[in-house]
């Protein structure tokens, strides 16, 4: 399973492609999910010049994952995106086949959309550290 990336950005992003596309499919095989989702690069200078600014999100209806890259260290954008894949997981499993707000505050309001923020932080980044410590153990890049 292959995923589709779209660069939409004026960025070489050619080395984190090519990481994504050697991430993904142990992605899909730690986290389980059964279609591939689309990853768009985003670029959006001032949501980068904000402290708090967006890093990444994901649309559930089209099966798209965003990710705002400007500024970001590549192993950051990594982590972005296997949060991001935890809820594409979510959603190829029936888990956004309901009402619910993406507000502000609403993962510590909805008791269900926590749990789903959790299972996203945890395993997201517990797969980008299987995957990067398999990968320097390949070549012993510790």
């Amino acid at each position: 399973m292959h995923c589709k990336v779209n660069n939409n950005t004026s960025y070489d992003l050619g080395e984190l492609q090519g990481l994504v596309n050697k991430f993904f499919p142990f992605a899909q095989k730690k986290i389980g999910f059964n279609r591939p989702p689309t990853i768009n690069f985003l670029s959006d200078e001032e949501n980068a010049g904000k402290p708090l600014g967006s890093t990444a999100h994901y649309d559930p209806s089209n099966m798209e994952i965003s990710i705002f890259v400007d500024g970001r260290h590549t192993k950051d954008i990594l982590r972005s995106i296997a949060h991001e894949l935890v809820h594409h997981n979510q959603n190829c499993r029936g888990d956004f086949d309901r009402e619910f707000s993406t507000e502000p505050g609403y993962a510590q309001n909805d008791e269900f959309l926590r749990k789903m923020e959790e299972e996203a932080y945890l395993q997201g980044n517990l797969c980008l550290r299987d995957w990067e410590d398999g990968i320097k153990t390949e070549n012993n890049v510790l």
